[in-house]
């Protein structure tokens, strides 16, 4: 087995209205953090970071791992980008939002795990909120139920085989999709749910910079 993680991280942070992959947190940048998350990981052998060359030069110091290609004008053609540039070698691919700088080693240790198992493996958590469906004017009308629903993660992780497959499927139709779970949903496929006790947000607004420190 060979594994790689493609770090997405080229968005605009448009509803921060400044760079939230350049804020600092402990001295570094998130993006820093999130890429540092699997290039200290030995079992890694390749990381793509899809962003664009004055984000890249944020990671000098992370090692010969690391590989930058352009991303593209949806979050798709970015991770379509990243699966073009693997070594030929990788069996299996980790896909990491470039903005959850939290994720543990342990998190993506037991992800890698089951998608060896399995071909699709996705850290996540369950829902645990109550739900409640509403009107556009923001008036309840019933309950959802939160039984077997759950909130998904990254990093998500795949069979290089199965997501490049799901890709050519994405990229030959008209599809819209949000992360690289719902490509495979388009197959027909399934993908394991690796539960996450840890915290591991997606830096989206300043409420989550604040809640880092």
């Amino acid at each position: 087995m060979s594994f790689a993680a493609i770090i997405v991280a080229s968005g605009s942070s448009r509803r921060m209205g400044f760079d939230k992959l350049a804020a600092k947190w402990n001295d570094r940048p998130i993006l820093w953090h999130s890429v540092r998350a699997f290039s200290s990981l030995d079992v890694i052998s390749q990381v793509i970071v899809v962003t664009p060359p004055e984000r890249f030069a944020w990671l000098v110091d992370l090692g010969p791992k690391l590989l930058r290609v352009d991303g593209g004008v949806e979050r798709s053609d970015s991770v379509a980008s990243g699966l073009a540039a693997l070594n030929d070698n990788i069996t299996h691919v980790a896909i990491h939002d470039g903005a959850r700088p939290l994720v543990s080693p342990a998190s993506i240790r037991a992800t890698f795990s089951a998608a060896e198992e399995t071909g699709a493996a996705s850290l996540a958590r369950r829902v645990t909120e109550t739900l409640k469906r509403a009107t556009p004017e923001g008036v309840t009308t019933k309950s959802v139920s939160r039984d077997d629903l759950w909130i998904m993660e990254t990093p998500q992780i795949f069979s290089t085989a199965l997501i490049k497959k799901a890709y050519q499927n994405v990229t030959s139709g008209d599809a819209q999709i949000t992360d690289e779970v719902s490509a495979l949903q388009l197959l027909g496929q399934g993908t394991t749910l690796v539960e996450n006790h840890s915290p591991n947000p997606k830096i989206t607004v300043q409420a989550d910079l604040d809640a880092l420190s």
